[in-house]
């Protein structure tokens, strides 16, 4: 059995073996090491051994040499020799120690360039050579062969990706017959060693990143990460707005939750309303419509023209709008369509709240007045009307003065149906807007006239803006101008299918005159003939 002194300087070795890793390991350049699928190792050692006192040998130093194989898992197998030639503890002669073995080593990883191993075989010690006879003088030390178990734990440190820095503690247990002394006898005892030397990995190679991620195949459980994706230390893409594209890839973080992103991971808005799909409830909103905090137009007079569309949103409950959401006022007696009682009152005439004059009889009244009759006055029946003699129109009462009541226009006639473009003179609309404005009726009554005597004609309404203001708001409001005009003329029941209604902006001047009344002749609806298909 050993004796304590030659293991404690068996042991004493060992940091000072441990100290000559470390630097070696402060040597090696991490910039230079890599993740690589190693193949064969090759190396080489400087080993240091301490000698069971059986053995009657001093602790001594030698050199291995190995030779291993990598295999799948992080297992690999070597073979190794190690040489040695301590001196006896009587006589100080030279004893030949050689060792051959061969183990199994499991492999751990510590970050990319450093690993650890914990190395089991078996083998065989010579101790000595030509052992003299049983009757010749004993030698003073242990000499024959013996079995060993070989145990170890090492380390290995990149200097460069194919060659590493190797150090390692290990255990031989020896059994067998062997001579000691004047005597060939059984024996059982254990030598400790340390050893610090260099691995040659040949045919090494860089482990793979398939989908380029940072993280390497070997570690990387979320194969085929998108290119740019971040990702954690398993290599799987991080998402922080849980939109389903990764952060790195995602160029709109903080996406609401539900929105609907595309492959940038920004939110879409089909409808371009500023409510983005997905948490849209309204996702066919028109272009321009004003909307809710889901998505959905207001409609703040409920006019069913929602606002943003609407260009009068001020509209009375009831009153009847047209496309741009503007009332209209047929009689011009400042009680609005939809509201007006008695929508054709003669023009100039005094009305009350609900558009009848005093003077216009019950009968032509399209809905009765809902005040209360006036029982003070006796009123003859239809039948003693009827079998009376006709009496004289009584005189029409003095007009009562009306703030809204608008002096009628002088109406204006076309006559024959034009051949040649057009300027609609008299139609004209509220300051910067496409609302029509009540003096242009009586002009657009003239043209609803000849086109209803000419159901066969087609043409173009095209509206024109001045160039002041962007062209972008030119083009919509000169379109919103000649659908305005279009839907007045509709009304008054041109066919829809004669006209068409397009914008033009301030791209087609009428004057190049920019003061307020050039500006004012470019502001004009033109009547475009257009040729009949075949």
């Amino acid at each position: 059995m050993p004796t304590c002194c030659p293991l404690i300087r068996g042991l004493a070795w060992g940091p000072r073996l441990l100290a000559g890793l470390v630097i070696l390991a402060s040597a090696a350049r991490p910039a230079l090491a890599q993740d690589r699928r190693y193949l064969v190792e090759l190396g080489v050692a400087g080993t240091y051994t301490g000698f069971d006192d059986s053995t009657r040998l001093k602790g001594g130093t030698g050199f291995i040499g190995r030779i291993g194989v990598w295999l799948p898992l992080n297992f690999s197998v070597e073979g190794e020799g190690t040489f040695a030639k301590p001196k006896t503890e009587i006589g100080d002669t030279g004893v030949r120690v050689r060792t051959l073995g061969a183990s199994l080593l499991y492999n751990v990883f510590f970050g990319s360039s450093t690993s650890g191993y914990l190395k089991f075989g078996g083998g065989s010690t010579r101790y000595g050579s030509n052992c003299p006879a049983l009757d010749q003088p004993a030698p003073g030390s242990i000499c024959g062969s013996t079995r060993a178990l070989i145990g170890g734990v090492g380390a290995r440190f990149a200097i460069t990706p194919a060659l590493l820095a190797r150090g390692e503690l290990s255990y031989l247990n020896n059994r067998g017959n062997a001579q000691v002394n004047d005597s060939i006898r059984s024996v059982t005892f254990s030598n400790i060693g340390a050893n610090i030397g260099l691995s040659f990995m040949l045919g090494s190679k860089r482990l793979p990143d398939s989908d380029r991620d940072g993280v390497l195949n070997n570690r990387d459980t979320c194969a085929d990460t998108p290119t740019g994706a971040q990702v954690d230390a398993r290599g799987c893409p991080s998402d922080a707005d849980s939109d389903g594209v990764p952060n790195g890839v995602d160029r709109c973080g903080g996406t609401p939750a539900g929105a609907t992103v595309d492959r940038s991971g920004c939110p879409r808005d089909s409808d371009a309303d500023n409510i983005v799909d997905g948490v849209d409830r309204c996702p066919e909103t028109p272009e321009g419509v004003l909307v809710d905090p889901n998505g959905c137009p207001r409609d703040s007079d409920r006019d069913q023209i929602p606002d943003g569309l609407d260009r009068c949103s001020d509209t009375p409950q009831g009153a009847t709008v047209d496309a741009l959401g503007c009332p209209g006022d047929e009689d011009v007696d400042g009680v609005l369509d939809g509201l007006d009682r008695c929508p054709r009152t003669t023009t100039g005439a005094a009305v009350d709240a609900q558009g009848c004059s005093p003077s216009q009889p019950r009968e032509n009244r399209t809905r009765p007045a809902p005040a209360p009759r006036d029982t003070s006055t006796p009123r003859p029946s239809d039948s003693a009307r009827a079998q009376s003699p006709a009496a004289a129109p009584a005189p029409a009462p003095p007009p009562v003065a009306r703030s809204r009541v608008r002096p009628a226009p002088e109406r204006v006639v076309l006559g024959p149906v034009p051949t040649a473009t057009t300027v609609l003179e008299g139609v004209t609309f509220a300051a910067g807007s496409a609302r029509l404005d009540p003096s242009s009726y009586s002009a657009l009554d003239s043209v609803a006239q000849v086109l209803q005597r000419n159901p066969a004609a087609r043409f173009e309404l095209a509206g024109h803006t001045s160039s002041t203001g962007s062209a972008a708001d030119n083009l919509r409001i000169s379109g919103l101008m000649a659908e305005a005009v279009r839907t007045y003329l509709i009304q008054k029941g041109v066919k829809f299918d004669q006209l068409a209604a397009r914008g033009y902006g301030g791209t087609q001047p009428r004057t190049p005159d920019t003061t307020p009344q050039g500006l004012a002749r470019n502001r004009r609806v033109e009547l475009r003939p257009l040729l009949r298909e075949p």
